[in-house]
């Protein structure tokens, strides 16, 4: 298999991810709910996130956190996330990329987790 090389490699790694985050019992429902029709858009976001992190082409420009924040998740969900999307890198490269893919991945959920935690345990709302 060869690593993360392109955006078009993203935009494979992307897509994969999220038809099996869309079909899945536990976090199917949720995103479905959250983003209904604007899928295209949300995966627009995601090649964009992708390609700065992994190809340091910086084309995304926000702020992953906040659409988060609200969500009705927790650690249960985290993990069954990243079980999914590391098994999706896995399926499909291998490599120094494919590697700091899963790392980030795991490294984002460990810290929306936490956030989200913090935020739901004080009932504060994060800035937006």
């Amino acid at each position: 298999m060869k690593d993360i090389e392109s955006l078009d490699d993203i935009k494979i790694l992307v897509n994969k991810f999220y038809d099996r985050i869309r079909e899945d019992s536990l976090l199917g429902p949720i995103f479905n709910g959250i983003i209904q029709d604007r899928w295209p858009e949300h995966l627009e976001k995601m090649y964009r996130f992708w390609q700065t992190v992994l190809l340091e082409e910086h084309t995304y420009y926000g702020s992953p956190f906040p659409p988060h924040a609200k969500m009705p998740i927790n650690k249960k969900h985290f993990d069954h996330w990243i079980g999914l999307f590391s098994e999706t890198v896995d399926s499909l490269y291998a490599g120094e990329k494919a590697e700091k893919a899963k790392w980030q991945g795991s490294r984002m959920a460990e810290m929306f987790q936490f956030k989200i935690e913090y935020y739901q345990g004080n009932n504060l709302k994060p800035l937006i």
